[in-house]
């Protein structure tokens, strides 16, 4: 579809008044031609290879911005999961590699690199496992690189060796980092049934199947949503509301389709997806929460919360799907409690609670998301609030994530300061009534029946 100058104009118009930007301009890059057994030389060979493909991201991402108007605000590069090619070495410690990461990541000026990165579903493998060990080091002497871990899936059902091993990653990397608000933890996300050509950190990877280089773009838009909503009357429908959040992930997805194809044409690599998810940032008047109230909700969190998010989710969908030509990544409406100045405001007024959050997950785009929990909160409590989110992701065939941060030192009330889009993280109550045999039991909770497809 061509894209039009009228479409363009009302573009800037949401730009300018609406907090419509690109979210990020990622570049996936196939890196298993990295695999080394010596790990110094892996990690020249790593460094080489991103700043050698994305040597001109950043360059033309500018451009971009500066041709259309339209901001793009991360700048970003996804990697082949390192735990795949450091099968290739011996070596404990892989951190070398993730600094190898970070400081390409910085040599050609990108804002995150994602792919410190391993796959169990169904098992951990000695590369994986060492990979899982080194992650609170590679995230609290790296600044841009992000890690991820897929413990479940549809097919494998839930590794829960693999759930208690992530909720201490994620237990040690908030400690590793405490005296940055224990902010590793926040560029560390568990997966189930993880995809393989999302744009957005912390679960960016460069999956198996793509190409060798990839142009994957990200939009953002609550706040057009959000004024589209509001231009409705409180009378209007539920299906009216439906329509309108067609028509305006529509104009939203346009955006990130034309971004999308430019940027892959000017560095001459292949035009990968567009992830129609609706992404906020704390700015005020850029809340999916705030989306929800407009629809009618009294508060986020409130009853009715889950009914609207899920006309939101699917509507977002129907809009968008229609105006790429490759829709991927994530794709739905995002729930990040710190990222999301409407959230933060339900969560301290009591409206917003961890269980209303875990009910949410059940129709949203990714999970439980940037969530503060008290630093005292055990292994057993972390290891089984991952393995109810991995639930949900594989008995509905989902993606599903969560992104927890243990405050250490800090008590429910208190708050977590990161900045920019990570925003700020109220400290919430989790349940402490954890099973310690449960967690401990090990083994895989087995695949559902539907997921006998063949």
């Amino acid at each position: 579809m061509a894209i039009t100058i009228q479409e363009i104009g009302e573009t800037i118009n949401m730009v300018a008044q609406q907090n419509l930007d690109v979210r990020t301009i990622t570049m996936g890059i196939n890196t298993m031609s990295c695999a080394d057994d010596d790990i110094d030389i892996m990690s020249r060979k790593l460094y080489n290879r991103m700043t050698t493909a994305a040597e001109h991201l950043v360059e033309v991402a500018q451009a971009l911005e500066r041709e259309y108007g339209i901001p793009i605000v991360n700048k970003r590069i996804s990697v082949t999961p390192v735990a795949q090619i450091a099968a290739a070495t011996r070596a404990r410690d892989l951190t070398p590699l993730a600094r190898a990461m970070d400081s390409a990541a910085e040599a050609v000026g990108v804002d995150f690199v994602g792919g410190f990165s391993a796959l169990v579903q169904k098992g951990i493998g000695n590369a994986d496992s060492r990979l899982m060990d080194s992650i609170p080091a590679a995230l609290s002497t790296t600044s841009r690189v992000c890690s991820s871990l897929n413990v479940a899936s549809v097919r494998a059902g839930i590794n829960m060796d693999a759930v208690l091993r992530a909720a201490q990653v994620v237990k040690d990397a908030a400690q590793a980092t405490v005296d940055i608000n224990c902010y590793g933890a926040a560029k560390l996300v568990i997966f189930s049934n993880m995809v393989e050509d999302s744009p957005f950190m912390a679960g960016a990877v460069h999956g198996s199947g793509e190409a060798d280089e990839v142009i994957n773009v990200g939009v953002s838009g609550p706040g057009v949503m959000l004024a589209a909503l509001k231009n409705l009357s409180p009378s209007a429908d539920m299906q009216t509301v439906a329509e309108t959040i067609k028509a305006t992930a529509f104009k939203i997805t346009r955006v990130g389709e034309l971004m999308a194809r430019e940027a892959s044409r000017r560095l001459g690599v292949q035009m990968g997806i567009v992830d129609l998810s609706l992404a906020p940032t704390p700015a005020v008047g850029d809340s999916v929460a705030d989306v929800l109230e407009a629809i009618g909700v009294e508060r986020c969190g409130g009853p009715g919360t889950t009914a609207a998010l899920a006309m939101l989710n699917d509507a977002v969908k129907k809009g968008g799907v229609m105006a790429s030509s490759s829709v991927g990544g994530l794709s739905g409406a995002f729930i990040p409690v710190s990222e999301d100045a409407g959230m933060i405001r339900a969560v301290e007024a009591g409206a917003l609670s961890l269980e209303k959050l875990e009910a949410m997950t059940c129709v949203c785009s990714v999970g439980l998301d940037m969530v503060a929990v008290p630093g005292d909160t055990s292994v057993e409590t972390l290891a089984g609030f991952i393995a109810d989110e991995m639930a949900i992701g594989v008995i509905n065939n989902k993606t599903t994530a969560v992104r927890v941060i243990p405050a250490i030192g800090k008590k429910v009330g208190d708050r977590l300061e990161f900045g920019g889009l990570f925003g700020s993280a109220p400290v919430q109550e989790i349940n402490p009534n954890a099973g310690y045999i449960f967690a401990h039991r090990g083994g895989r909770i087995p695949a559902p029946l539907n997921s006998l497809k063949n």
